[in-house]
């Protein structure tokens, strides 16, 4: 497989124009990088890779902070890329975070760069494809380390580059991926930022605008599986054994009335989700055992551990009545992204001076979930979207991310590299 020619990136090496009484000229660093983003970003879109297993792309990364003079780490869990950037004034530390993995979804795009890559998920072949746009992530952050190696004399500080794999989770259950196993492995062991930043493309905002929250707006994602065990028995006489499918049903309409007569939601937006149901064999015997798998979103801790307790309570008094029995077993994916709302207030300017005011949005709180929150929760974050649907394009018409339609409109890698830049040079500026 080709890679981008590296070689060329050691220009970056070379001072930024424009600088004035030591302060970048962040427009035309951004324009510096714009084509090169482009291009990194479409050759990553044609090669998407499954967590825990970029390693093609964590070889670019590594290749590129290399070519601008850097000493990256990598190989952490597994696949994840680390490099840090010293200023030449002395000045805060700041991480900045983009996640590289791909989906496993078959791309209908019809795009020229457009995934043809097949892999295996959960052990079922599957397409690949960036159907959430972490190739843009990727590319974005390439470019701003980029930038900011070239105005590296003149810039205050520390940064810290993570290129992070699996945040939508490993293709082999059970395996440990994400922002969690990078910590556990170490990352901030020896660099211990003042703040992490990050961001996403979003197909809700239309290219050119950038949506931002203060405090909670991506919920916390908890995958639960849920087991009722019964009696097996000929499906003509179900009095002689228990029946678990009944039961699964039964707890299954249980559980909406938690949500619906139990929590607040006025308060607390909680979504409690069964995507899967699985029991039986034949169509004439009742099983011994059900099996239900689903995910909880919320966005206030206490909330999360009160609905556990509920489901607990509701599942098991439903099996007892029938003489059944239930197990259920909580995964914490990711716990909600909030704002650090001291961060958002010293940053949103930032962003209203890379986009323009009118085109910074309050967006609302959002069900989805983003492992972003893990560094978030160890340092104060701050983290926004970056809109990706053309102009003129009804934003309900516009694909979803993770939809194999999805394709993004490309302006929104310069106005994430010019939005990422300039929050990144002003927390440090003013540090």
């Amino acid at each position: 497989m080709r890679r981008p020619a590296i070689a060329l990136l050691a220009l970056a090496l070379l001072p930024v124009p424009g600088l004035a009484d030591g302060l970048p000229d962040l427009d035309a660093a951004a324009r510096g990088v714009q084509a090169q983003v482009v291009e990194w970003r479409r050759d990553l879109h044609r090669h998407p890779e499954l967590g825990n297993r970029e390693t093609r792309t964590a070889q670019v990364v590594a290749d590129h902070l290399r070519a601008l003079g850097l000493e990256p780490r990598t190989r952490i869990g597994p696949t994840g890329v680390v490099a840090v950037l010293k200023g030449g004034r002395p000045g805060p530390r700041i991480a900045l975070r983009a996640d590289m993995d791909a989906l496993p979804v078959t791309e209908a795009t019809g795009l020229p760069y457009a995934s043809t890559v097949r892999g295996e998920y959960r052990g079922q072949p599957v397409g690949v494809m960036h159907a959430c746009g972490h190739d843009m992530h990727v590319a974005i952050l390439m470019g701003v380390a980029q930038a900011l190696a070239g105005m590296r004399e003149e810039l205050p500080g520390e940064v810290m580059f993570i290129f992070q794999p699996a945040e939508e989770g490993p293709p082999v259950a059970g395996e440990v991926a994400g922002a969690q196993r990078m910590l556990d492995e170490g990352i901030w062991d020896d660099f211990r930022p003042d703040a992490v930043l990050g961001l996403h493309v979003w197909s809700r905002l239309h290219a050119g605008q950038l949506g931002v929250r203060s405090g909670p707006f991506m919920a916390s994602a908890d995958e639960w599986t849920l087991t009722i065990s019964g009696r097996q028995t000929h499906g003509s006489q179900p009095w002689a054994g228990v029946d678990p499918l009944t039961v699964a049903a039964q707890v299954l309409l249980g559980t909406q009335a938690i949500i619906a007569r139990q929590v607040d939601i006025t308060a607390h937006p909680v979504v409690l989700t069964a995507g899967q149901i699985q029991g039986g064999t034949r169509f004439n015997i009742i099983p011994d055992q059900a099996t239900m798998v689903g995910t909880l979103r919320t966005f206030d801790p206490q909330v999360r551990e009160d609905v556990i307790e509920r489901f607990r309570a509701t599942a098991t008094h439903f099996a007892a009545a029938s003489g059944a029995t239930a197990q259920l077993e909580v995964a914490g994916n990711a716990p909600s992204t909030r704002n650090d709302p001291a961060l958002f207030e010293r940053l949103r300017p930032s962003l209203a001076k890379a986009a323009g005011a009118g085109n910074v949005v309050e967006v609302p709180r959002y069900t989805i979930a983003e492992d972003f929150s893990v560094f978030a929760n160890e340092v104060p974050g701050f983290y926004f979207f970056v809109g990706t649907t053309p102009r003129g394009t009804p934003l309900e018409e516009a694909p979803m991310n993770h939809s194999p339609l999805y394709a993004p409109d490309e302006s929104a890698l310069a106005l994430g590299v010019r939005a990422l830049l300039q929050a990144t040079v002003d927390f440090l500026e003013g540090g």
